[in-house]
């Protein structure tokens, strides 16, 4: 049965030669209904014109306390002001919910979450039931006449609304009576928000009415003491001739608010300066701009997220060749791989890891085979997928094939190779022959260890973690990781198990782990047959069994993993395996067949090739590599007419160890071919169909494994005839 993994736990755990057990402990407590919630308090106010003396702060009530923070994957939210927060659920910091955009963010630990619509419903309830504060107190004012606020008109264009002037003004009326000064209140304009909103300019402003004292007829009237700013400047009684523009505009500009006339000016001068381009910098690095609306939209492959305008992408790995950037749906596929690619990566400070320092020191000064499996540090991803060859999909496609692969994992950490329907109810298609355990989570767990995630330190630890307290919960005491697989695939499953326990320990140095792998490499080294081979039995006593390349490859793999974690290896065995080889070897070692007597292949060639440089084969002083090598890049290049997996799998690994033109040829088809036949839509996203030869019995765990592997060349094992070198 499968179960989606929560990947915010932490995991401890325990890999002891005895009983083994996993604790997952929860960053957050279970919620509990029955926690105290604190009273609501009201702002105390008092009046500053009072003469009574001033309150006791001491006397004051506290402001109450935030709630505690979200428990059980469930934010609880509560209002700080007009901030609506939450609790983090790594820190336990409180969070800032971006309403706007349905987001928390931490200020401790950088969090950043996407709130549900259930929580977006939580939030809207929860700011309809706020009560507003108590108003303050004010002092009685006069009544007095109101002034009715001239008629705002919104105009769809953000130009002023130009009102004509009458020709003649109304003939002038005889100044009223004495009378208080009215208190005259400025007219309320719409403030300027947005560039886009209209600039709204009000009518002919209203005159204002002014006190006159009492005086004969022919005296001017004088101003009173105290006087409000008129609105516009009245023409003399007297003067009855038709008011020129520039009048007009005189009477409009005065009769404005100073804040107005700000943004009109401002919203003109960023008009014209937004007319003018700047030409770039011809030296600039290419960049890439998308102009779009954010929104998420509902497709049959899932949510589809189209970026904000003006984003100006920037890709750290390289691009394919063959890519047009001016083409939507490319552009749209490069920002969602981009997005993915960085889905693996670590920051520099881990607790669990070395320096950064100290692993590109061991990378650039690498010899043999101890520093083997330096190079898969997700710290160093960018640089390795740069120098090797890879791209920027070659790493997006890595990281959904895991994703994938976590997503049909088991609720007791294994894997089927024919079961990943009955839980999740998909229907992928592509379900394996096997119908034990063992086979599914041997090949399961080689590419999350590839990518460089362990049971200490990655997004997919907790995978991983599971993944291998199944296998050592499941071995014998003899080292025997077959499990409930007795059958043809036994020792294939003991040779992959065995490499996932080897690295595992290599990686991270968990003395836990020490004895499981040494007594699976024990293992191996007993069930050799005879003639220094293996097949799908261990080798009885005294038995005359002979043994087939496809299987003697992945035991040497073991045997090799198991010299990278420093674990006791015979040499005897090491040579007894290379005397097999040299049985079925053709052209000088050149060609190998399955098995000694039959004709050879491409598929055991390239197994086989690998097997020599891992045995101590260096292409200065043999030959027959490069002409092995030659005959699969000109004659067996990755189609994906003629897909085979397995071939590609070991071919690649053989190109990358060789270098050199050969391995530039095989690596532009490769990583096409399978950038290309991932899938991208319904529940089946991030995998592979199974297709060629062996997949239907291995099913799509068995494609999407070895695919992924593929394509962790650039990092999985550093090449053995070169060194590389990081700043």
């Amino acid at each position: 049965m499968s179960t989606q993994t929560n990947q915010d736990s932490e995991l401890q755990h325990s890999f002891g030669p005895g009983e083994v057990g996993f604790d997952f402990l929860p960053l957050q407590a279970a919620a509990d209904a029955s926690l105290p919630t604190q009273p609501e308090a009201t702002m105390p106010t008092f009046d500053m014109r009072s003469n009574s003396p001033l309150p006791s702060f001491a006397d004051l009530p506290k402001a109450p306390e935030p709630p505690p923070p979200a428990t059980n994957g469930k934010a609880r939210f509560w209002l700080d002001g007009e901030t609506v927060l939450c609790g983090c659920p790594d820190c336990k910091a409180p969070m800032s919910v971006r309403i706007w955009l349905m987001t928390a963010d931490c200020w401790r630990c950088g969090l950043s979450i996407d709130l549900t619509e259930e929580q977006e419903r939580e939030i809207a309830k929860l700011l309809g039931a706020r009560t507003p504060l108590a108003p303050k107190a004010e002092a009685p004012k006069k009544e007095v006449p109101k002034v009715a606020p001239p008629v705002i008109k919104e105009q769809p264009k953000p130009q002023p609304v130009v009102r004509q002037t009458p020709p003649t003004p109304p003939p002038p009326t005889p100044p009223p009576a004495p009378t208080p000064p009215p208190v005259r209140k400025e007219p309320v304009v719409a403030p300027l928000a947005t560039a886009t909103a209209a600039v709204v300019a009000p009518p002919a402003p209203p005159p204002v009415k002014r006190v006159v004292p009492p005086a004969p007829p022919q005296t001017a009237p004088q101003r009173p003491a105290v006087q409000q700013r008129p609105a516009a400047r009245p023409q003399p009684a007297a003067v009855t001739k038709p008011a020129e523009a520039s009048d007009w505009l005189k009477r409009l500009l005065d009769g404005m608010p100073a804040w107005l006339i700000s943004s009109v000016v401002h919203l003109i001068a960023l008009t014209l300066l937004a007319m003018f381009t700047v030409p770039e910098d011809e030296e600039k690095p290419p960049t890439i701009l998308l102009s779009a609306m954010m929104s998420k939209e509902r497709s049959e492959g899932g949510d589809v997220f189209v970026l904000p305008p003006d984003v100006r992408a920037k890709f750290d790995m390289p691009l394919p060749e063959k890519v047009d950037l001016k083409n939507p749906d490319q552009m749209n596929a490069l920002l969602a791989a981009n997005q993915d690619a960085r889905d693996l990566r670590l920051e520099e400070n881990q607790p669990n890891m070395a320096s950064v320092d100290l692993v590109k020191q061991q990378v650039s000064n690498a010899s043999g085979v101890k520093q083997a499996l330096a190079a898969r540090d997700p710290r160093l991803r960018v640089e390795m997928v740069t120098q090797e060859g890879g791209t920027t999909m070659t790493e997006a496609a890595v990281a959904r094939g895991l994703r994938w692969l976590a997503t049909h994992q088991n609720s007791d950490g294994s894997w089927r190779l024919d079961d990943f329907e009955s839980v999740h109810s998909c229907n992928c298609g592509g379900r394996g022959h096997y119908h034990t355990k063992a086979p599914g989570t041997a090949l399961s767990m080689l590419p999350f260890l590839g990518a460089g995630q362990t049971h200490l330190a990655g997004k997919h630890k907790g995978v991983v973690s599971r993944g291998l307290r199944w296998l050592v919960q499941h071995q014998k005491e003899n080292g025997d990781l077959r499990h409930d697989e007795q059958g043809n695939a036994g020792m294939y499953t003991q040779g992959q198990a065995t490499i996932v326990l080897c690295e595992a320990f290599a990686m991270t140095g968990d003395e836990e782990l020490r004895i499981p792998a040494q007594k699976a490499i024990d293992f191996v080294v007993k069930a050799q047959y005879n003639d220094g081979g293996w097949r799908y039995q261990p080798a009885s006593r005294g038995g005359g069994e002979k043994g087939d390349t496809s299987v003697v490859g992945w035991q040497l793999m073991a045997l090799q993993s198991a010299r990278a974690a420093n674990l006791n290896v015979p040499e005897r065995t090491m040579l007894r395996a290379s005397a097999y080889l040299d049985s079925c070897q053709y052209e000088g070692g050149s060609q190998y067949a399955y098995m000694a007597g039959h004709a050879p292949t491409p598929v055991m060639t390239a197994e086989a090739l690998l097997c020599r440089m891992y045995l101590g084969w260096n292409k200065k002083q043999k030959p027959a590599l490069a002409r092995g090598t030659q005959m699969l890049v000109n004659r067996h290049l990755p189609n994906r007419h003629d897909a085979n997996i397995y071939y590609w799998y070991y071919a690649t690994q053989t190109m990358h160890h060789f270098g050199g033109e050969e391995w530039d040829k095989w690596n532009l088809h490769m990583r096409d071919v399978l950038t290309q036949t991932q899938e991208t839509g319904g529940h089946a996203a991030g995998s592979w169909a199974p297709r060629g030869d062996h997949a239907a019995a291995g099913g799509r765990i068995y494609m999407t494994s070895l695919a992924v592997c593929t394509l962790e060349v650039y990092y999985r094992h550093l090449p053995i005839f070169r060194q590389i070198k990081l700043d």
